[in-house]
């Protein structure tokens, strides 16, 4: 899957989304597309780096104690 693809899904989201707002002004979108993403991203990467947060830290470009704190937000440790 190329980062091309990965745009197009969240760009073919965020059309459905405002279709689905049916005219109504959205509110707070950024916070809750990083939510909607950064969760899913956690999990997809921890999977994969065998939940070594260091590797996994390193993987996101991210210090290990900034994943951690991310990790508990979501509820993944």
């Amino acid at each position: 899957m190329s980062k091309k693809h990965i745009e197009e899904c969240v760009r073919e989201s965020l059309q459905g989304y405002f279709r689905d707002l049916g005219g109504e002004t959205p509110d707070g979108m950024y916070d809750m597309l990083v939510r909607v993403v950064e969760k899913p991203l956690l999990e997809v990467v921890m999977t994969h780096a065998d939940n070594n947060q260091s590797r996994a830290a390193e993987w996101l470009g991210l210090n290990r104690n900034t994943l951690r704190k991310k990790l508990v937000e979501h509820k993944l440790l």
